[in-house]
């Protein structure tokens, strides 16, 4: 059975906190078909209550799964937004992060997205991070760890977070590593030209 990541989209979110980890995982996949294997990601978009969304800037995604119809999923993905307090703010979709993390082997962050963690008690005593503007905020709003700067990306095992928007494809690569291996993650990134480095503080 393929990993079945699920990126959970709401209003006001970060289009490419959703669509850097997006392309990378639906890459991996895509390389292992192309060597005869069997794809290793599914790759879900769901809102609370399957609705269009619309991304900061103005583009809607519409066809989107309810993610009240989704029993569980192998990775959840939690992009971010500009409007922080408006999305921590929003009881359904921390109720929906708390839920489907809960049947997660693995749940990430991109970005402000950390607050969303936090909010809904996966950061309480772990390390985490976000965007570099933010770390301050962070570390104030009672509800995480600590705060890690200077990385693109925190592994804290179950729970993961990332730096600022395009940190979003490192965390995503670093995914495809631990699901797939290590040298799938360095093809994919190869395949989207990307600079990428195991080590996060790279």
């Amino acid at each position: 059975m393929p990993t079945r990541a699920l990126i959970l989209l709401y209003d006001g979110f970060d289009l490419i906190d959703a669509g850097g980890p997006y392309e990378v995982l639906l890459t991996a996949a895509r390389l292992l078909q192309r060597d005869g294997l069997a794809p290793e990601f599914e790759v879900v978009l769901a809102t609370p209550g399957g609705g269009d969304v619309t991304a900061f800037g103005g583009m809607t995604l519409t066809r989107l799964v309810d993610s009240d119809t989704v029993d569980a999923c192998d990775v959840l993905i939690v992009p971010g937004t500009i409007d922080v307090a408006c999305a921590v703010g929003d009881g359904v979709l921390i109720e929906t992060v708390e839920r489907l993390s809960r049947g997660a082997a693995m749940t990430a962050s991109v970005c402000t997205g950390a607050f969303l963690l936090a909010r809904a008690g996966l950061l309480d005593d772990a390390p985490a991070t976000t965007h570099w503007e933010d770390l301050s905020d962070l570390a104030s709003c009672g509800e995480v760890g600590s705060v890690v700067a200077d990385v693109r990306w925190v592994d804290n095992g179950g729970v993961l977070t990332s730096g600022g928007l395009t940190s979003g494809i490192h965390l995503a690569l670093h995914l495809v590593a631990r699901v797939s291996g290590t040298d799938l993650a360095v093809r994919t990134a190869r395949q989207l030209d990307m600079d990428w480095s195991p080590d996060p503080a790279r």
